[in-house]
């Protein structure tokens, strides 16, 4: 009899663990609270090993295809005038002459689910109300009303996980706040910007323009001090009415931006922060990619350690033979140095860039050679 698992959250991690535990014979069910694939997002990159990863799935020639196409950037001062260019790199994606996979987050996940088969359940506009685990399964009761039983229950529903909140103990001790807001919306491409990125920094403040892969949009990135008291996290007009007080200063194309914004229907706000817990899983459930082990955007890594991590999970618990603790362990074991080299590349006290080794130390951390030559 098939073991059967639910995730909770279709992002990157949850679809890439579906992936995995689906060729390695599991029953896959996907919960996720939004009502159908979420579109949007800003650009991830895909880099060294979860590289590797990705080759093992079939699908760098699919993410390959759907790379961005920037060939720049400009940095501008308030007035939205050019005061930099470089064709050599770029704020989201960092050296153009790299290796790296540069991806918009909705295209990724969108080839990630294409790659799932009929075979994985998903849930669409659902939460997850309570958790009752025991020693042979994971009892749950969704929002809905509806109620299921699982051999396991994986969170991967990100910074301010869910499943964390409601199975881990002491969530304000786990999450660590940067001190800065990072907003993300959509607009239409209402300046014809084409394969080029344009940015502005001054202090705690900034923001990042580039245009979608068939240029029709504009993904624009905000930045700035964390207010306090936090906004409530659900009070989205708040959340805009406070980006919009902190770009007021902002000329040129920006006020139009702005002004997009407050009818934009991709809008996406968070208070920056990482996530360090002793323990990523407690009895039959566990927690991977953001809720686990957020670096934060800062680290460039977030979508590396998801891919990374949810193949390492993925593999253990083929190869337990039904020993959930031991798979956990195993996942832990070899995750957590590589979790924690990458968290180091953000550190708010560091003058200057990140030093060249740990940056190398980082992306370079954990050796899957093995594993994939095994796959699953």
């Amino acid at each position: 009899m098939k073991r059967n698992v639910l995730i909770s959250g279709a992002g990157v991690t949850g679809l890439a663990l579906a992936f995995w535990l689906d060729r390695a014979g599991f029953a896959v069910t996907i919960v996720e609270r939004s009502g159908s694939f979420r579109q949007g997002g800003q650009a991830v990159d895909i880099r060294f090993v979860a590289l590797d990863v990705v080759s093992a799935m079939g699908l760098r020639e699919a993410v390959t295809e759907k790379r961005t196409r920037l060939k720049g950037m400009s940095m501008l001062d308030a007035n939205g005038h050019e005061v930099q260019r470089t064709v050599e790199r770029t704020y989201s994606a960092g050296r153009l002459d790299s290796e790296d996979i540069e991806i918009f987050r909705d295209d990724l996940c969108e080839i990630l689910q294409n790659a799932l088969g009929n075979r994985v359940g998903f849930i669409y506009n659902d939460s997850i109300r309570s958790i009752d685990e025991h020693s042979d399964g994971v009892n749950i009761e969704f929002a809905s009303g509806s109620t299921s039983r699982f051999d396991l229950l994986i969170g991967a529903d990100g910074i301010y996980s869910n499943v964390r909140k409601q199975v881990f103990d002491a969530e304000s001790e786990v999450v660590f706040p940067l001190g800065v807001v990072l907003a993300l919306f959509s607009t239409p491409n209402i300046i014809d910007l084409t394969d080029w990125q344009i940015g502005h920094r001054v202090e705690a403040f900034g923001y990042v323009i580039y245009p979608s892969l068939d240029q029709k949009e504009l993904r624009i990135g905000v930045g700035f001090e964390a207010p306090q008291p936090p906004l409530t996290r659900g009070d989205i007009e708040g959340q805009k009415r406070l980006v919009a007080e902190h770009c007021v200063h902002l000329q040129g194309d920006f006020p139009r931006f702005i002004k997009a914004m407050t009818t934009a229907r991709q809008f996406y706000y968070n208070e920056l922060a990482q996530i360090h817990m002793p323990a990523w899983s407690k009895g039959r459930v566990v927690l991977a990619g953001d809720a686990a082990y957020c670096a934060s955007p800062f680290s460039g890594q977030g979508t590396s350690l998801g891919l990374v991590g949810a193949f390492v999970l993925a593999h253990e618990l083929a190869q337990s033979s039904g020993d959930v603790t031991a798979a956990f362990a195993g996942y832990e074991n070899r995750m957590r140095p590589y979790v924690d080299l990458n968290q180091a590349l953000v550190d708010p006290e560091r003058e200057g860039p990140v030093p060249d080794a740990l940056m190398d130390a980082a992306k370079n951390g954990i050796d899957l050679t093995d594993l994939l030559k095994e796959s699953i």
